[in-house]
Formats: structure tokens, sequence, C-alpha cells
């Protein structure tokens, strides 16, 4: 177990960004942090086609925006930078993408198989990057991630004997130090989209409940929850309407809105612990402070390739020194 006041990195929301992902495992190195923590929504949101042309080069339209591939080196480069974005590169062809999406259940086949295939590879670097350093690397879904990924981190912390590095601490208390225990959930309130995570504000508290009560010291504490606490200044994020689309102020400008959980809110006013971790708002990087409790949310810029993160130290009752980082 490792000793109090040992630097910890927590990054969260890089929706399938390979290359957010790996310069969250190269963190370790860069920073000199002991601890990895990833606090979820770690798979992409849909597949890029790439689509062969007939004169042989290969056109894609991702990120509202059009790009060519001539040779074999610019296709790859393509599709390195699909991945970079969080989306999932699939090379086809105009007759086979229209084949796929007059077959939603194929669709979402291959959209599954691909983020299946993307978490393997993530694993595998992990164990490469981190494999016999030391350095302990938790990695959690969050709500916008699908029940199937479960199984790969429950793989990855099985073959710990065999390089793996990876834990998921999910519904779990984890002890990050001697000192200090977590307890982590990626589930989240209702949203517009019906996530796979969602849960009633009466569930997501009764887990939190449940969690808490593992708890020896509160006071040495960290909830490590994907959803930031309502109505806080992590968790704003543009107002809706009807048709899902940003609400603009009267007088120009995005109108905001608490987008964050009642349960949250509760059980940290509640319980008091030292830290929260979150993210889910990607538009609210910031921290606030509820009682005793910092609560912090980095931020998101996956689709630049941007990893933003919190780099802490803890000590007993407190936390020593913290950083917002980004790269």
């Amino acid at each position: 177990m490792r000793k109090t006041g040992s630097l910890i990195f927590f990054a969260t929301d890089v929706h399938g960004s390979e290359r957010c992902f790996k310069k969250f495992l190269r963190a370790a190195d860069a920073y000199g942090a002991g601890t990895l923590i990833l606090g979820g929504d770690i798979t992409g949101k849909w597949l890029a086609p790439i689509l062969a042309q007939s004169d042989g080069t290969w056109k894609a339209r991702f990120l509202e925006r059009d790009w060519v591939a001539r040779s074999t080196g610019e296709l790859e480069e393509l599709k390195a930078r699909v991945s970079a974005s969080g989306y999932y590169p699939y090379l086809t062809d105009a007759r086979g993408l229209a084949e796929l999406e007059r077959d939603p259940e194929r669709l979402e086949d291959v959209f599954l198989q691909l983020m299946l295939e993307s978490v393997r590879g993530w694993l595998l670097a992990a164990r490469e990057i981190l494999g016999g350093t030391g350095v302990k690397c938790f990695v959690s879904p969050g709500n916008d991630d699908r029940p199937e990924i479960d199984a790969l981190l429950r793989e990855s912390e099985g073959a710990e004997g065999r390089g793996g590095v990876v834990s998921n601490p999910d519904g779990t208390k984890v002890w990050l130090d001697e000192d200090h225990e977590m307890i982590s959930l990626g589930w989240g309130n209702p949203t517009p989209w019906n996530c796979p995570r969602d849960l009633s504000e009466e569930e997501l508290g009764a887990r939190i409940d449940r969690l808490a009560a593992t708890v020896e010291r509160m006071d040495n504490c960290v909830f490590n929850f994907h959803i930031p606490p309502y109505d806080t200044v992590i968790d704003q994020a543009p107002k809706l309407d009807d048709n899902l689309r940003p609400r603009l102020q009267p007088g120009g400008g995005l109108e905001m809105a608490p987008a964050g959980s009642i349960a949250v809110r509760r059980a940290i006013e509640k319980y008091q612990p030292l830290l929260g971790l979150h993210g889910h708002i990607h538009e609210s990087k910031g921290f606030c402070r509820i009682g005793r409790t910092l609560c912090v949310n980095p931020g998101s810029e996956y689709t630049e390739g941007i990893l933003k993160g919190f780099l802490f130290k803890l000590g007993r009752g407190k936390v020593d020194q913290y950083l917002f980082t980004s790269g």
C-alpha cells in the first residue's frame, strides 16, 4: 500500500480519444504520480466511416469537416486522427455504408465491436506503459459507458500476475494509500439521452449510502463520483430546448443551467468527505467547496486530443496540494 502524500493524477471523460488515454497513462511519468484515476465515460460516442473511392483514395467526414487520404500513409494518419478525436474509424465504401445504415441492429453490433476492440487495445497499452512501474491505475466506467466493457476491465484485473495494472473501482471501496479510502460510482442521474448507466436520483442516493457505509474514516475519504453535485460551478451545462439543442440567451450566448445530481450533493453535504472527484460536464472545469469538502471537475477537451487533469497530494485530513493540468 502506498504511503500518504504520494501524488495522484485524476482525469475523466476521454470518450474514446486514444490520444487522451495514452497521455493519461504517461501522466505517471510526466508528473511523478504514483496513482492514476480515470473517472468515467471512457468509450467513444460513435463510429466514423472512412469510404473507399473508385480512384483509390479514402474520404471521411467528421467534426464537421471533410477529409481525404490519397495514400496508405495518409489513410493511417486519418485513422489515427479519428481515434484521437474519440470516434472509431470504420473502413468501408458507399455501398457498404448504405447497407449498414439500412440495418440498425448490424450497425449497433459494428459499433459495439469497434468499442470493445478499442478498450482491449487500451488495456494492453496500460500493461505495456505501466507494467512493472508500481503505478496503480484505476479506470471507472461512466454513465455513457455500456456494460459490455465491465468484463474487459475485470479480465484486466485478473491479469495482475501477467502484467495487468488496471483496476475498476466502480461500486467499491479501495485504499489509495495507508490513510485514504476512495469510493467510486460511475452511474448518474437521468439525462435526455437515456444513457446506459442513468438512474433515478433515489436509486443513486441509495447506492451512495451503501458505499458510504463501508468507509472507516470519512474525513480521509475521496468520493470518485462521475456526476458532479447539483447547482455548483462544476455542473453548469448548456440548457436544451425540446429538440435537445442549446438555448441562447436574449442578449446572445448560451443559456446555462445545473445538470449535476441532487443525490450526489446531498451525500457530500451529509458525509463531508475530504475530496470529491467529478466529471460528466465537460465545459464546467473548476472547483468548489461544500462544507469542508473540496469538489473538482477538470473538464474535458477530448475532441481536440487535449487531456485535462487534476494533480493532487493527500495529507491526513486535508488535501495538501492540488493543480489543474492541461496537455
